[in-house]
C-alpha cells in the first residue's frame, strides 16, 4: 500500500462522512414515491389516450392505462438509473482532470485525491455522487484498505465500463508512482474521446428523433380528427367485429412501432 497519509486533521471528517453516507448502489433507482407517481400519471394519461383513440371504450381505456401507467414506473426509474450513470461517468472524467493536476505537481495519488476533493467540492455539492464515493475511497485507504480495492469496489458497484477500465490499470501499476500520473491522463483522454463521440451522436440522433415522434403520433392525430370530426366515418370501425380486429392489428403495431423506436434511439458506446 501506498506509505503516503493524508493530512492527520482530514481523517476523522472522512471516516464520519463514510458512515454518514453509507455505499451507493448505482443498480437502484434514485427515483422517490413522488417520482414514481409522476410517471404512474405520465404512462396511464398516455395510455387511457391511446388506447381510446383506437377502441373508444373507456373500461379497457382505464385498464390499459393502470398497466401502461404501471409499466412507466420501471421505464422511469431504469432512465433514472442510467441518468445517473452518466452524470457519475462525467463527474468521475472532472475527479481525474483534479487528480492529474495535482499529481502533476508532484502529490502522490493518496494526497492527490484529497486535493481533488477539494476542488469537486468548488463544482459539485457534497451530496454528489462522486464526492460520497470521494469519502468512501479515501475512508477505506484510512482503514489499511489498497487504493486498488477501493477503485475496485466503486467500478463494481457503478457498473461503468470506464472506472472499471481506470481500476483495473490503478491495479497493475499500484505503488509505481512514475506510472500512476500517465495512467490518470490517459484514463481521462481516453473519456473524453468518448463523450465527444457521444456528443456528435446525440447532435445527429436529435433529428431522427424528433422525426420517429413525430412519425408515431401522426396516426394518432389522423384517427382522433376523422373519428371526431368525420361524421360517422369511422363509426365501422367501433362497431363491427372486422373493425375491431382492424384497430386490435393497428395498436399492436403501433406499440411495436413505439418500442423498436426507443430501442433504436438509445444508443450506447
Amino acid at each position: 500500500m501506498n506509505s503516503n497519509i493524508f493530512a492527520p486533521d482530514t481523517t476523522e471528517s472522512v471516516s464520519v462522512a463514510d458512515t454518514r453516507l453509507g455505499t451507493p448502489d448505482y443498480t437502484i433507482s434514485p427515483s422517490g414515491a413522488i417520482d414514481h407517481a409522476i410517471a404512474f400519471l405520465i404512462g396511464f394519461a398516455a395510455g387511457f389516450a391511446i388506447i381510446f383513440i383506437f377502441f373508444k371504450i373507456i373500461l379497457l381505456s382505464i385498464i390499459g392505462g393502470v398497466f401502461i401507467g404501471t409499466a412507466w414506473i420501471f421505464v422511469s426509474a431504469n432512465d433514472s438509473i442510467n441518468k445517473r450513470k452518466r452524470n457519475l461517468r462525467t463527474q468521475f472524467f472532472d475527479l481525474l482532470e483534479a487528480m492529474s493536476v495535482s499529481m502533476r505537481a508532484g502529490n502522490p495519488i493518496s494526497q492527490a485525491l484529497q486535493s481533488a476533493r477539494d476542488d469537486m467540492t468548488l463544482m459539485y455539492p457534497e451530496d454528489s455522487d462522486i464526492i460520497v464515493e470521494l469519502d468512501i475511497i479515501i475512508g477505506k485507504f484510512y482503514n489499511t484498505i489498497p487504493l486498488s480495492e477501493a477503485f475496485a469496489n466503486f467500478a463494481e458497484r457503478s457498473g461503468i465500463e470506464d472506472i472499471s477500465s481506470f481500476a483495473s490499470v490503478y491495479a497493475t501499476i499500484e505503488g509505481k508512482a512514475s506510472r500512476a500520473d500517465e495512467i490518470v491522463r490517459e484514463t481521462q483522454q481516453i473519456i473524453s474521446d468518448k463523450m465527444e463521440i457521444e456528443m456528435e451522436i446525440e447532435t445527429l440522433m436529435t433529428a431522427a428523433k424528433s422525426e420517429v415522434n413525430i412519425m408515431l403520433m401522426m396516426p394518432l392525430v389522423i384517427l382522433a380528427v376523422i373519428g371526431y370530426a368525420g361524421e360517422g366515418f369511422m363509426d365501422s370501425i367501433y362497431t363491427t367485429s372486422v373493425g375491431r380486429l382492424v384497430a386490435t392489428g393497428g395498436f399492436i403495431v403501433f406499440i411495436i412501432s413505439f418500442i423498436l423506436a426507443r430501442k433504436f434511439s438509445n444508443v450506447k458506446l
